[in-house]
């Protein structure tokens, strides 16, 4: 199936205490959404499901993230979390701060039939 890139945020987010990755990624998910929105769905009176969305997450140990986790995050359309190996650990006090990225990309067919509402 054709599709078509309508938006890509990129997010970061980290956990100060305890190493956890999957927290720290969930932060940059959610810190992509916060520069995001996608008023076209209303507009063209889409539904979600027809929206592909695919997260990238990097950090220091993919196979430490819980993906399923992550997926759960995503509010609409069809989600896919790919782990990739990115991020930081960075050694304070003792304790190692997680960093995580996140790129998050929405993907709809071609739209050709459509003329704003209104």
């Amino acid at each position: 199936m054709i599709e078509q890139r309508i938006i890509i945020e990129m997010g970061m987010g980290n956990d100060l205490y305890g190493m956890d990755y999957t927290k720290a990624a969930k932060r940059a998910i959610e810190d992509a959404f916060r520069h995001s929105s996608l008023p076209l769905f209303g507009v063209l009176e889409l539904p979600h499901d027809a929206m592909r969305v695919q997260v990238t997450v990097g950090v220091q140990e993919p196979d430490a993230l819980d993906l399923d986790a992550l997926r759960a995050t995503l509010p609409r359309g069809r989600a896919e979390v790919v782990a990739v190996h990115g991020g930081l650990n960075v050694a304070s006090n003792g304790e190692t701060i997680v960093i995580a990225q996140a790129s998050v990309e929405a993907f709809l067919p071609p739209q050709t039939d459509w003329q704003i509402k209104g």
